[in-house]
């Protein structure tokens, strides 16, 4: 009969926790994803994951962060919350049309490159990356040419070289469609041309308005005008004392 001491039981018992933990972890991140240590950073690789949207179980000390080549649509406001050593974020070549306030809130800190390119980013709001210091690049997206792109540029600080490749998909003018951003604006000022349109289009209600309001004075005015004819026309109608008594009424009335 064989007897198993206890030191031999320990140590079958801590490789079984040991076993049990790796495979846990090795199982709780999204299918096609991965965590390494690559050039002496912490790196999470889901690219090419077929992901839909942005994963949940991103381990909190992930330096680098590459989503790129997903399906990912969608940036929802704290897409990337705790994540607060995040260095570099990878989300080129995903399908992003549209990116809420707030969605990389929490990265202003630490984050110094964004990769957004190859989406399919029509127009993005500058207060999406308020507070970023990171370089962007915008480059290979279907943008509407505008006054926001125009502050959108002003405002992000764009990775060198990657300006040249934010083309115009659409504007209010044909010619500018295939031309880069940049080359278009050196000839035309978006938001010059939006305050005129706006400054036009106030003009035009405020005139709306006035004319509602000169209309029913007139129509007012024409109202009292008829009522009154026609309550002459009845005074004449009465037999004379009783038309000065009506009339003493009616002036009394209107004192």
């Amino acid at each position: 009969r064989h007897t198993v001491s206890p030191f031999t039981m320990w140590l079958l018992l801590q490789s079984f926790v040991l076993m049990t933990f790796c495979f846990h972890s090795a199982t709780t991140f999204s299918k096609g994803c991965y965590h390494a240590e690559e050039g002496g950073y912490k790196t999470f690789r889901c690219s090419n994951a077929q992901l839909t949207e942005v994963p949940k179980d991103i381990p909190n000390d992930t330096n680098k962060l590459y989503l790129d080549f997903n399906q990912i649509a969608f940036l929802p406001i704290d897409a990337f919350r705790n994540l607060p050593v995040l260095l570099e974020l990878d989300l080129s070549h995903n399908a992003i049309v549209r990116i809420e306030s707030g969605a990389f809130r929490g990265l202003s800190e630490h984050l110094h490159s964004l990769d957004l390119s190859s989406n399919k980013l029509v127009s993005v709001n500058t207060d999406v990356f308020s507070n970023l210091k990171a370089k962007v690049n915008l480059s290979s997206n279907p943008w509407l040419c505008d006054c926001r792109l125009q502050e959108l540029i002003r405002t992000v600080d764009l990775v060198a070289g990657s300006s040249g490749s934010i083309v115009c998909d659409s504007s209010a003018k044909e010619e500018h469609v295939g031309k880069p951003f940049l080359q278009v604006v050196t000839d035309m000022d978006f938001c010059s041309v939006y305050k005129k349109t706006t400054d036009i289009a106030m003009l035009v209600t405020m005139f709306g308005w006035f004319a509602m309001v000169i209309s029913y004075l007139v129509y007012y005015v024409r109202q009292n005008q008829e009522d009154a004819r026609r309550h002459l026309e009845y005074l004449k109608s009465l037999p004379s004392k009783q038309r000065r008594s009506e009339e003493s009424s009616t002036i009394s009335t209107v004192v």
